[in-house]
């Protein structure tokens, strides 16, 4: 591929993440896509076989961000483990409340296929960094790391989804996040320091 075709496959990917973040999901077609990079209709289909080799490329780009983020707040693992956890559940629901449209995306496997079109090497990473948190957090003869590290994950999501939606800070009567965060560390962890 020739640096102007890379270019452009970039360019179209930028494209789909900026309409993704405006206009969310329902706005990423390969049509409008291609209309607001400047190119024909046609074009994307040179590099993007199909609008799911499209959508996979704007969610590996989603993945990648935030396994960045993830792997700033963590820092360089001087923080106790549980403290990592925490920041990176707070960089997870920062980035699902500000990312919305991404956020949703990243996680529709029934649109992705994420087997086929390489998602899996930029999702399963940044789960690993949480099931390696889980294990060195949790006593040793608690439930297996991936199986708290994949409830830890689905109570994070949950809490991201129903925050976004409104119904938990009208449920709890607060306005911060941060409780609901503590609660879930604590759930599947146990208290901190026990």
């Amino acid at each position: 591929m020739s640096d102007q075709e890379a270019g452009l496959r970039a360019r179209l990917v930028e494209v789909g993440v900026d309409l993704l973040t405006r206009e969310g999901i329902q706005a990423l077609s390969l049509r409008e896509i291609a209309r607001q990079a400047g190119v024909s209709h046609g074009a994307p289909r040179r590099y993007f076989p199909t609008h799911l080799d499209l959508l996979s490329a704007i969610a590996r780009q989603g993945f990648a961000d935030l396994g960045d983020r993830v792997a700033e707040v963590i820092g360089d693992g001087r923080a106790s483990p549980r403290a990592q956890l925490m920041a990176l559940g707070r960089c997870y629901l920062d980035f699902a409340l500000s990312h919305r449209g991404m956020f949703e995306l990243m996680f529709r496997h029934d649109l992705l296929e994420s087997n086929q079109l390489g998602l899996r090497e930029t999702s399963l990473p940044l789960f690993r960094v949480l099931v390696d948190l889980v294990a060195r957090a949790q006593p040793p003869a608690d439930a297996a790391p991936p199986v708290v590290a994949g409830a830890l994950w689905g109570n994070l999501h949950g809490i991201a989804q129903l925050w976004g939606w409104g119904s938990l800070p009208l449920a709890t009567g607060t306005d911060d996040v941060e409780p609901l965060l503590r609660a879930a560390l604590n759930a599947h962890l146990g208290p901190e320091g026990r």
